[in-house]
């Protein structure tokens, strides 16, 4: 024979907790804030870069073709997107990328301050053929500038152009973005 048991217990919204557990939990968030203030630098840093700005969030994605292979392209289209662009993430998936959307064509220099992982930059013409590709450093504040006016940048991981074959001169496609040349 089994004994009876005590129906479960609901369970509380955590608003509704017991003081002492309220004050528990307060106790923990603040001994973990005062163990990183009271860490070596070095650590401090590793544990809570709140000096750093944070990563951009995702943002929305076009796919580009470029040969027979597909770039899945966050666009950064407005000021404060081009601004933040890729700095802080610490990688790009395969075949992922950042295209730059400008209003008007100029020589839309780039650099990599707070940008954590190499990146090569293709900049690209109205009808999504590229003017050049270069590569760029972490870290590097120096300008990386198109041969001509563009208004299209195409930052990926480093060496992905190059790794492929692709080239100045190459065409990415992508109708809703990049205009075919008249004939």
């Amino acid at each position: 024979m089994t004994e009876p048991t005590a129906p479960p217990r609901p369970r509380r919204p955590i608003r509704t907790l017991p003081g002492t557990l309220r004050r528990a939990l307060a106790a923990c968030a603040t001994a973990a804030a005062c163990a990183l203030v009271a860490a070596p630098p070095a650590l401090a840093q590793q544990q809570a870069p709140s000096d750093r700005p944070a990563p951009q969030p995702t943002l929305p994605r076009v796919d580009i073709a470029a040969g027979m292979h597909v770039i899945k392209a966050e666009v950064a289209a407005d000021g404060a997107t081009r601004m933040r662009g890729l700095m802080m993430r610490e990688r790009l998936g395969p075949n992922e990328g950042m295209l730059f959307v400008f209003e008007q064509k100029a020589g839309h220099c780039f650099w990599m301050k707070n940008t954590l992982i190499p990146l090569s930059i293709a900049f690209v013409d109205d009808d999504g053929t590229i003017a050049n590709i270069l590569d760029m450093q972490p870290h590097d504040e120096s300008s990386h500038c198109p041969v001509r006016a563009v208004r299209f940048a195409l930052e990926m991981e480093q060496g992905w152009f190059a790794k492929r074959g692709i080239k100045a001169g190459a065409r990415l496609v992508q109708p809703q973005l990049f205009k075919a040349a008249a004939n």
